[in-house]
């Protein structure tokens, strides 16, 4: 009976967070940024300022639920950061992602460059994406909502990566580039990504290696933009 007492409260707070999360980011995202961007002039500046914003919205409440909830959720905080990891089975991810990446750029461009223009704000962002983004949908959304039957085990991954697709909704509308990237098929890719950090999670019990493959395909992708 307390068991189920504990399981019904973990999906009431995933809920009730999912709600808040994606209500509050939309109006940070539609408003918030254009609000900023109006008190601080500097461009760099004004990146750092959205950063630190994104790690107290995303990552601090992130691990604060993972701590509450330690006795419900498939990976405690303190084991998903010391939990022992063979890199050697995550290497062909990382060699895929330069693969594709290379392999898409010489399909459109027919050439490789290395965009010019990136910055080191721009790498210290593509960084903190990596571990913001991790933090919320594999270190807390996965983690409470992963069953440990297996017939459930592939929805709670693709839920998830379906979750990691809806919040860049805000940011396309906001750039004008929603309905091209399903038109283009582009939004797969996200998808994608969302299962393979998904997958390597649930399998490595660390959340270091999605956050280190995330911040890998950010930098692949920013650097031959």
């Amino acid at each position: 009976m307390e068991q189920k007492a504990k399981s019904r409260s973990l999906k009431t707070a995933v809920i009730v967070y999912a709600i808040l999360f994606y209500g509050l980011w939309a109006l940070f995202e539609f408003f918030g940024k254009s609000l900023l961007g109006s008190m601080i002039a500097d461009a760099d500046l004004l990146e750092l300022v959205k950063e630190v914003i994104k790690n107290l919205v995303w990552t601090l409440p992130a691990m604060l639920l993972v701590w509450h909830f330690r006795d419900e959720v498939l990976v405690k905080l303190k084991d998903m950061f010391t939990t022992k990891v063979n890199w050697l089975h995550y290497l062909p991810v990382f060699v895929l992602f330069v693969v594709f990446n290379i392999g898409l750029n010489l399909f459109w461009s027919h050439s490789l460059h290395i965009d010019p223009k990136l910055s080191i704000v721009q790498i210290i962002v593509l960084l903190s994406t990596g571990l913001t983004e991790e933090m919320v949908f594999r270190g807390w959304l996965l983690n409470a909502t992963f069953s440990q039957e297996k017939n459930r085990q592939w929805i709670a991954i693709a839920v998830n990566a379906v979750m990691f697709l809806a919040i860049h909704f805000p940011i396309w509308i906001m750039k004008a580039r929603f309905v091209s990237t399903f038109t283009s098929g582009a939004f797969l890719v996200i998808l994608a990504l969302g299962v393979i950090f998904g997958v390597s999670f649930v399998k490595s019990k660390n959340i270091l290696v999605p956050i280190s493959l995330h911040i890998f395909w950010n930098l692949i992708v920013g650097l031959f933009e």
